[in-house]
């Protein structure tokens, strides 16, 4: 069946029972839906993940304006020596098959334990200690492996190609294009937006918020659901920088997964999907789009857990026909 308001609205009020702070939008054919629970207007929330289909969408901008090549390898744009990972292609890194790991070693237990046990961010690290973690990691056989420390990279890549930092990077050439007022990278506490919600966990313990210099492209982006819904549009109807990181160019888990710089595509209960999910100590994300349709639907929860399910369920619910 399709979705209407009023369906929009009961699903929310479904998922509340686990996201009790939650937005939800939808896009169909130009038309945008809002509607959210336990939330003002305006809730600034952590996107994770969706960071790293942001900073694809700036990897094929900065090709498309000739600052990158596919080719064109780290080491070329960051301080990284002669180390095996300064010889890594940007491509291979946006398609998640470059060979580095999900994360580096440096103290991944004790990260880990300070999240599940304090909320603590397991990240924070600034660009030289970033850039320090890379020249030290050992790099792994190429084939599709997420790559959080891979999206760190890529990103500060192409911001150095382009003169900026990443934070300058999204705010020039993906929030002023598409006027998303409040779609930032806070690099500090100190830098989170008045309307920044607090996350927490499934047992409604707060969370610290996931800032850091490094952080920025793989998941340190913030906004609020009515900026992911235009930025939805804009994947939609074209008008997003580097459009064509949505087009898959290989295979990620199988042929039944394919990837394009960083934007995976499934099909879905008859549909073509095209989507990323996020999520933080605190925060979960997820944006999905069916292309042929012209529909669009994102879920923004200031709560941990997965909204895979749901996101896919809100999309096939909305029209199919063209």
């Amino acid at each position: 069946m399709d979705l209407d308001s009023d369906g929009v609205e009961q699903l929310v009020g479904e998922l509340r029972r686990s996201h009790p702070r939650i937005a939800v939008a939808t896009v169909v054919r130009g038309d945008t839906a809002t509607a959210g629970g336990g939330v003002p207007a305006g809730a600034d929330f952590e996107i994770g993940s969706v960071s790293k289909g942001i900073t694809g969408l700036l990897y094929v901008d900065a090709c498309d304006r000739g600052e990158v090549r596919p080719s064109t390898a780290l080491g070329e744009l960051l301080p990284l020596g002669n180390c095996p990972a300064a010889r890594l292609t940007l491509s291979s890194i946006s398609t998640h098959s470059s060979g580095l790991p999900r994360l580096p070693k440096t103290d991944t237990w004790k990260r880990s334990y300070n999240l599940w046990r304090h909320g603590r961010n397991p990240y924070g690290e600034d660009l030289a200690e970033l850039f320090a973690q890379a020249q030290t990691v050992r790099l792994k056989t190429p084939r599709p492996r997420y790559s959080n420390l891979g999206f760190e990279l890529l990103g500060h890549a192409v911001a150095s190609a382009a003169g900026l930092t990443f934070k300058d990077l999204v705010a020039a050439r993906l929030s002023a294009p598409l006027g998303l007022t409040a779609t930032y990278v806070p690099t500090t506490e100190s830098a989170l937006g008045p309307d920044a919600l607090t996350g927490t966990n499934r047992k409604g313990r707060n969370q610290d918020p996931w800032v850091g210099e490094a952080l920025g492209p793989a998941g340190g982006i913030r906004s609020t659901i009515t900026d992911m819904a235009t930025l939805a549009g804009a994947l939609l109807d074209g008008s997003a920088p580097g459009i064509s990181a949505l087009d898959p160019v290989a295979n990620f888990a199988g042929p039944a997964a394919r990837i394009g710089a960083a934007w995976l595509t499934v099909e879905a209960k008859g549909r073509t999907v095209t989507w990323h999910n996020g999520a933080t100590g605190g925060f979960s994300s997820w944006m999905g789009l069916d292309r042929e349709a012209g529909t669009a639907a994102v879920m923004l929860s200031a709560t941990t857990g997965s909204l895979d399910r749901h996101g896919f369920r809100l999309l096939a619910e909305l029209p199919s026909n063209p």
